[in-house]
């Protein structure tokens, strides 16, 4: 059976979550939209049976890890088995190899939520990524070649999620260690700008048909080792507009999560992480419950667009919790 990239095949109501991992409120918010719509399953897979969001899942799907070169296929496999009708990819190593196998699982009926591969690959690269910004006529943080750095500057890796190893430094001694670190873990070190300002995340969902459905701004106002753990939504029609003219020329796809740090005089973005990130459920409670809304134009509902449809000055407050389990529960094999 074939479907368009995006539209899932109507016998396959059942939505997975890959690198479940600790992601226990994304798999509950999924669950929640289940239940809305039709009730149908949300199963999780993650190479770890330590992985918390796996025991709040309706099933647990076992699949190889991304790199198995037989990952494709054991995939495509399960969602046959299981009916699975979308696939949720949350971790940023795993959007590659799922942008490339969007087109295998589209001809058996599944979709998955994640960009063309172009995109999801200048996301990734911090310098294609700061390129593309400027070829939008957007701001980013200047990069500085391998001399001259003004100091303070922000050390970051070049490929993959900014927040691994990035830091301030003050010093020229701490930036070459900075840069040492980032290259024994076999990536580029990139030197770019310091600003020092207010810095948002800007949740949107984005059709298969690259509509931008909905749009939410949240000030991270408490940062905590790169998770935001205090957030409050804001409405900033310059922001919004702004984020919503990069996605597009990205040409993005699915729930994505735009950083930028946003003052009076600049807005300069950062990245974009081209999946779900931690603190996305500010805006789901916000008014845009994108969970639900990825079930449903993957099903070959058209939505219409509500870029303005929800509640500013919410404040989520985020805090950790326990899930007690017996080994006998846990199930199969347990790796770290």
């Amino acid at each position: 059976m074939s479907t368009a990239l995006g539209r899932s095949s109507p016998d396959r109501p059942n939505v997975l979550i890959t690198s479940a991992s600790r992601k226990v409120l994304l798999v509950r918010a999924f669950q929640e939209a289940q239940r809305r719509l039709d009730g149908a399953k949300v199963l999780a897979a993650d190479v770890s049976r330590w992985s918390p969001a796996l025991y709040e899942a309706d099933e647990i799907v076992d699949l190889p890890r991304t790199d198995d070169p037989g990952f494709v296929e054991s995939l495509v496999r399960a969602c046959a088995d299981e009916r699975i009708g979308l696939v949720v990819p949350t971790r940023d190593e795993e959007l590659p190899v799922l942008a490339g196998a969007r087109q295998r699982l589209a001809d058996d009926g599944t979709a998955v939520l994640v960009s063309p591969p172009a995109a999801v690959t200048t996301c990734r690269d911090k310098v294609m990524f700061a390129a593309a910004v400027e070829a939008a006529g957007l701001d980013t943080p200047r990069i500085f070649p391998t001399r001259d750095v003004p100091l303070p500057a922000f050390v970051k890796a070049r490929i993959g999620a900014g927040g691994r190893g990035a830091t301030v430094v003050t010093t020229r001694d701490a930036l070459e260690a900075a840069r040492a670190a980032i290259l024994a873990t076999g990536n580029e070190p990139v030197v770019q700008e310091f600003i020092d300002g207010p810095e948002y995340t800007v949740d949107v969902f984005i059709d298969p048909d690259g509509r931008a459905i909905s749009c939410v701004p949240r000030e991270r106002v408490v940062v905590v080792a790169g998770e935001s753990v205090v957030s409050r939504t804001v409405r900033d029609p310059g922001l919004r507009d702004a984020v919503l003219r990069l996605c597009a020329a990205l040409g993005l796809m699915g729930h994505v999560t735009v950083q930028a740090f946003r003052s009076p005089a600049r807005m300069a973005f950062i990245e974009i992480n081209p999946r779900y990130g931690g603190a996305a459920h500010l805006g789901f409670e916000a008014g845009a419950p994108t969970p639900e809304f990825a079930i449903r134009s993957a099903r070959g509902e058209r939505l219409e667009p509500r870029l303005d449809d929800y509640e500013a000055d919410l404040v989520m407050l985020r805090y950790a919790d326990d899930k007690f389990l017996r080994s006998s529960e846990l199930g199969g094999e347990v790796s770290g």
